[in-house]
């Protein structure tokens, strides 16, 4: 069973469209949703939410195509948006309390254990804590009505490193449950990388690639040469290549590079950048 689908999703927003998107996230696993801004990984998260919709294509979460016409639903879908938004003048405490009559299925001992374990000041108002802490905040409210689907986004931005590298460990206790899925969209490209099953990059409103990470990685390899070999190598196969001061800095899948060139293993971000900004043949 897939946790959400999109199938030929486009969306129009004057100059910019979301085109022809087609990805699905399997039950049980993390999807990392990747692009530089206005590629439109915020989009798709809002036409996956009901937020906006569709010019055309269809969208199901947790089996249902208008999850937002069935509360039922909803309360099994956890969201976080690149700005949280809670009440200002309450401290966690009072947010839990509130939460605890909103949801459910609310787990106040776990929303409390959560806020230990990601060290929000309890005594703080949410106005008054930092970026970082008020995301931990919204995430620890996601998490403590028992959801099925996490849908974050830019959840690491403004986290310090060791304060992302705690919440992708919750990210990975909540999928340990096979009942559990998340799609994260991030700029930070490592940490998809520590924790991602699935790899969705977007550019430009278009889907380049969507895969799993593993087999992703095991399909591109890095190499060097001249500018004269590039030439010589057969554009359609070459993924994405730049000049630099030292030669020629080539990905391509493996099974494609020329004998005689020793590659190397290739990493997410390296992949991206060489798709976006060297010579693409994707």
């Amino acid at each position: 069973m897939n946790a959400l689908e999109m199938n030929h999703v486009t969306k129009s927003y004057g100059s910019f469209t979301l085109n022809d998107i087609c990805l699905s996230l399997p039950q049980g696993t993390i999807m990392g949703l990747v692009g530089e801004n206005g590629a439109g990984k915020t989009t798709c998260l809002k036409l996956l939410l009901g937020i906006i919709t569709a010019d055309s294509g269809a969208l199901r979460l947790l089996d249902c195509d208008n999850p937002r016409a069935h509360r039922e639903v909803m309360e099994r879908i956890g969201v976080v948006m690149d700005d949280v938004k809670l009440p200002p003048t309450l401290k966690m405490n009072e947010i839990g309390g509130i939460m605890a009559g909103i949801y459910k299925q609310w787990d106040a001992e776990y929303f409390n254990r959560l806020c230990t374990q990601m060290h929000i000041p309890a005594d703080t108002k949410f106005s008054q804590l930092s970026r970082g802490n008020r995301m931990k905040a919204g995430i620890a409210c996601a998490l403590s009505h028992n959801p099925e689907l996490l849908i974050l986004d830019e959840a690491t931005s403004g986290l310090d490193p060791v304060a992302r590298d705690e919440l992708l460990d919750v990210l990975l206790e909540f999928t340990r449950d096979e009942k559990h899925s998340v799609l994260m969209s991030s700029h930070i490209v490592s940490d998809l990388e520590k924790v991602c099953d699935y790899i969705t990059f977007l550019h430009e409103g278009k889907l380049i690639l969507s895969e799993e990470k593993d087999v992703l990685k095991e399909s591109y390899g890095v190499f060097h040469c001249t500018p004269a070999q590039l030439a010589e190598l057969n554009r359609n196969d070459i993924t994405g290549s730049r000049e630099t001061a030292y030669g020629c800095e080539v990905i391509m899948p493996k099974d494609k590079i020329p004998a005689g060139f020793s590659s190397e293993p290739v990493d997410l971000e390296e992949l991206f950048v060489l798709m976006v900004k060297g010579e693409k043949h994707v």
